[in-house]
């Protein structure tokens, strides 16, 4: 019969573990090594965001834990390797009665994981953000889209197509238009929110001339800017940032969406905030509240 333990720090039950490898298993000194590696990186990662008790630990906290080893070079074959481990380890425990249940066991091993999007630093982003001229109407105006870009994770299509009437900034938030004619709720920060204030008060009634748009942002003409213009305007500010990679409008919605989950943001509720396919409309509204989203949005993210 399994013997209970009280549940306290991972490191004690990493030595646990590695004491049942060495002693029961009776496994190499290299592969004991290497397991132990594994294990104090992962505590290493849990303990920056004061996550040492190993009964609170959940699947929330070992996908940044693999999308952090992705970004700092691991191969998908390393990940798994590390998932494997991880696997081993929090089994045992669960064997053990130690943890009431795996948190890696519905994780899927990266061989079966989309290629890894590219994603900005958050000195990039910055960077980013802050290479639009606000002394001038189109600078007033890209800084706006920019802000709003990272704010919010939106399409390249649904910046370009965002009407004014489905932003609000009294409440935050805004309700693109995604794929499928499907709408959202996404909650947008303080920082955009400031920046499309200045937009709206001294830029755009400058480009909307005497024509009349629904559009939120506008060009020269008066007319909405469109997607290509939006590239644009992306590749040109990440140029002028001295950014080298080839940075592209969505690689600011994989930012939005990986920055907020490096700081604890649930994964399901980022996902909605994207519009993913297999969220519905229904689901935004009956699942998670639209206060549980703002309220969510402004604990985790970097500009709220």
């Amino acid at each position: 019969m399994a013997q209970a333990y009280n549940m306290s720090s991972l490191d004690e039950k990493i030595d646990f573990y590695i004491t049942h490898l060495r002693v029961e298993r009776q496994l190499a000194k290299n592969s004991i090594d290497a397991y132990s590696h594994d294990l104090r990186r992962l505590s290493e990662f849990l303990a920056k965001g004061g996550r040492a008790d190993v009964s609170k630990i959940t699947e929330n906290d070992i996908l940044p834990f693999l999308v952090f080893l992705h970004g700092e070079g691991l191969t998908s074959r390393s990940v798994t390797r590390e998932l494997v481990v991880l696997r081993g380890f929090f089994s045992f425990l669960a064997r053990e009665k130690i943890i009431k249940s795996d948190p890696t066991s519905q994780i899927e091993f990266p061989g079966r994981w989309k290629k890894l999007p590219k994603v900005l630093s958050m000195k990039q982003v910055d960077d980013l953000l802050d290479q639009p001229d606000r002394r001038t109407t189109l600078g007033i105006r890209d800084h706006a889209i920019l802000q709003l870009f990272y704010a919010s994770g939106l399409r390249i299509t649904e910046m370009s197509t965002l009407t004014s009437d489905r932003i609000n900034l009294q409440q935050g938030y805004c309700i693109p238009m995604g794929k499928g004619s499907k709408e959202r709720v996404v909650p947008i920060g303080g920082e955009a929110i400031k920046a499309i204030t200045l937009y709206l008060d001294e830029a755009r009634p400058k480009l909307a001339s005497k024509r009349l748009s629904d559009f939120l942002f506008l060009s020269r003409r008066g007319s909405n800017v469109s997607r290509q213009r939006l590239w644009e305007i992306i590749k040109a500010y990440a140029k002028k940032a001295g950014i080298r990679i080839n940075v592209m409008p969505h690689m600011l919605r994989h930012s939005f969406a990986t920055h907020m989950i490096e700081r604890g943001a649930d994964l399901r509720v980022v996902q909605t905030m994207l519009g993913h396919v297999d969220i519905s409309t229904t689901q935004i509204y009956t699942h998670v509240s639209r206060k549980h989203l703002k309220d969510l949005y402004n604990k985790f993210h970097p500009r709220a």
